[in-house]
């Protein structure tokens, strides 16, 4: 089931789309990210996958994207939001609660974990920016250490915004994360299908990768 919402937060009110499966076993925010809103393609192949592997996901709008501004919005504001997001997934289910999202929305979601603003189950973490396009760093890990729940980073090896070297290192000194390489996928999880070993498609497989996660978890 598809559902329309509209979430009220200090920063006004949000479109939200939520797509509950009558199989779900669990639930996911899906924050976007910096570039496209909550009904983008890519975040629609996240929620429809997820939806097909049992998680019931909760989309929604940053303000800066349902104002029609481009710049992102402040730390601050964007963990408002999910906070009162996340309120909003907890009224709808009685499953187990995950929090993510892809790029942007995923960071901020991290943020709003390592400060204990977020009861969560764990985090599913889509493309995570640990840096920016040929800009190689680690300091947008520095909070990774006081983040107290499991974390699924599921990240393309081909990801010009997380170098497989340095994504591994910063999740390998975390003591409960897992990390899934999607073969040959970028950071929007396109792929090279002539070189890419799975046939399984890439959505498939993170969102299978996800359950896993949660059933290991649960």
């Amino acid at each position: 089931m598809i559902t329309s919402l509209t979430i009220k937060t200090d920063h006004g009110k949000l479109k939200a789309t939520l797509s509950n499966p009558s199989n779900s076993t669990a639930a996911l925010l899906l924050a976007h990210g910096a570039g496209a809103d909550h009904k983008h393609g890519h975040m629609q192949s996240l929620a429809t996958a997820f939806g097909q592997s049992g998680i019931a996901t909760l989309r929604f709008n940053f303000p800066f994207k349902e104002q029609g501004r481009n710049r992102v919005d402040s730390k601050q504001v964007s963990i408002d939001c999910i906070c009162s997001a996340t309120e909003m997934l907890r009224s709808k289910t009685d499953k187990p609660v995950y929090v993510g999202g892809h790029s942007f929305g995923g960071r901020m979601v991290t943020h709003a974990v390592a400060e204990k603003l977020l009861p969560c189950d764990g985090a599913i973490l889509c493309s995570f920016p640990l840096h920016p396009a040929g800009k190689p760093g680690i300091e947008r890990a520095a909070h990774f250490g006081d983040i107290d729940r499991p974390v699924l980073f599921l990240s393309g090896t081909r990801d010009a915004l997380a170098e497989v070297d340095l994504l591994e290192s910063q999740v390998a000194n975390l003591e409960n994360a897992t990390l899934h390489w999607l073969d040959t996928a970028d950071h929007s999880f396109k792929i090279l299908k002539r070189s890419r070993k799975s046939q399984v498609d890439v959505y498939t497989e993170a969102a299978q990768a996800a359950a896993t996660f949660i059933a290991r978890h649960c």
